[in-house]
Order: structure tokens, then C-alpha cells, then sequence
């Protein structure tokens, strides 16, 4: 077993960083972290690399921060070090796409990584949560924003408030998930997908991002101007003028992101 916080794979241009700390359910420790820091900077860096899959086990995807490393700290001790900041928002401003591919549990601030994300898959094992409510606290890594703008306040709030969890159906059905496939294929689906990405023009696919993420950020007017001025920007790509040539012609389009 690699003694590794993260195990990286790397293939036909898909990187997929799995958690790897499973005498503990994958809890996010300042460790952990620091590697996943290093590994989406990378991956950024990295220009044959097209997607990421950030998954964890059968049984976890992450069980939540690691309390006993949360535990002793004090307020000026969270402050200081920027405590959740400083290395966790990194899979959230990754302009590349990540997809987080969840088994097991996702609690905590393992739900919270999981919505950083681009989107969420999930096996029908998967159980996400927000319990921090258990431990006299509430979610911090965007937990009470990110899952009340995905499923709404009702839901969010009933989330956050009771410390229940949701099953992969109802996460489908509320918008937390994206798709939810078998158990026994899972990551052969979450590969497929990741594969569907990776073929695509990777400026299309980082001005898309920018531009779903900014929906969330904006009003409706601003949202469609910053759309429009973004897709004007696309005419002057040479991947705009394959991919609509390679439609009129009936061909698989060869991007070269340029």
C-alpha cells in the first residue's frame, strides 16, 4: 500500500488523484491537502493532461476534515494559517476540468471537495452529508453556499441543521449529482466520461467553465454579456474554425488548442 496521502495515475491524458488514507475514511488532514495543492498545480502545468478524476475508495470518498487534527486548534491558530483557504480552494479555481467521482461516504468537508469540482458522479453507494452540526460547528469549506446554490435552501438548510444524509438517488434528484452509475462499473463509467471531456478543445472547455462558474457569481444580464463576450472571443481560435469545419464536413474534428 503506497504511503502516500494521494495516489496519482496518469493515462491517454486523464489524471486521476485518489485519496488514500483509509484507516481514517479518507479524512482531509493539512497533508493530504498540501499533496492535492501540489497535484491540481500540476496538473494545471501539465498541457498533455486534459482531465482530472479526483475519487477515493469503494467506501469513502472522504469522510469528512480530520477532527483530530481540527480539534486543538484555536481560533487565532485557524486565522493565521488560513485554515480550508489556503490549500483546498485550489480544486475550486483550477481553470482545467475536475471531476469528482464519489463512492461511500461523502460527509463534511468531503461533500464540500466533492462540490468544488466541475460536477459530481456518483456510484449507487454513494451517502453525502453536511454533519458538522454533530460537532458544534457548521460546514467551512462551503458547505452552507455551494449546497443551498446546487439543491436549494429547503434542502440545504434541512442538510446543514439535522446532519442527515442524502443517498446518490436523492442527490441525483435534488442537482447535487450529476449522473449516478452502477457499483460494478463505476470508475470504467467515470473514465468515460473523463475520456468525452478530454477530446474536446481545451479553450472551449476553460471559457465554458468560466462561464457556467460565473452564473453563480452575478446577475442574469452580466452573466450573458460576460457568455457573449467569451463566445465572440472563440472566432478567433483555430479550434472554432476545425471544429465547425469538421461538422460541414462529417469528420471527427483534431483540435489543437489554439
Amino acid at each position: 500500500m503506497s504511503d502516500k496521502n494521494i495516489i496519482i495515475e496518469k493515462e491517454n491524458g486523464i489524471i486521476t488523484a485518489s485519496l488514500n488514507r483509509p484507516d481514517a475514511l479518507n479524512a482531509l488532514n493539512d497533508e493530504l491537502m498540501d499533496e492535492l495543492l501540489t497535484a491540481v498545480d500540476n496538473y494545471e502545468k501539465d498541457d498533455s493532461l486534459r482531465c482530472m478524476i479526483l475519487t477515493g475508495s469503494s467506501k469513502a470518498f472522504a469522510a469528512g476534515a480530520d477532527i483530530k487534527q481540527m480539534q486543538p486548534k484555536s481560533y487565532m491558530d485557524v486565522y493565521k494559517e488560513d485554515f480550508i483557504t489556503r490549500n483546498w480552494e485550489s480544486v475550486a479555481s483550477c481553470r482545467k476540468p475536475i471531476i469528482a467521482a464519489v463512492s461511500g461516504y461523502a460527509l463534511g468537508g468531503g461533500c464540500e471537495l466533492a462540490m468544488m469540482c466541475d460536477f459530481i458522479l456518483a456510484s449507487e453507494s454513494a451517502k453525502f452529508g453536511q454533519p458538522e452540526i454533530n460537532l458544534g460547528v457548521s460546514p467551512g469549506a462551503g458547505g452552507s453556499q455551494r449546497l443551498t446554490r446546487f439543491i436549494g435552501k429547503s434542502k440545504a438548510m434541512d442538510m446543514c441543521l439535522t446532519g442527515r444524509m442524502m443517498d446518490a438517488e436523492e442527490s441525483e434528484r435534488s442537482g447535487l449529482v450529476s449522473r449516478v452509475f452502477p457499483n460494478e462499473s463505476f470508475m470504467k463509467d467515470v473514465m468515460e466520461v473523463a475520456i468525452a471531456v478530454s477530446q474536446k478543445s481545451m479553450i472551449a472547455t476553460m471559457m465554458t467553465k468560466e462561464m457556467v462558474n460565473r452564473s453563480y457569481e452575478t446577475t442574469l444580464s452580466e452573466g450573458i454579456r460576460f457568455e457573449r463576450r467569451l463566445f465572440h472571443s472563440m472566432f478567433a481560435t483555430e479550434d472554432k474554425k476545425e471544429g465547425m469545419s469538421a461538422f460541414i464536413d462529417k469528420r471527427k474534428p483534431e483540435f489543437k488548442d489554439k
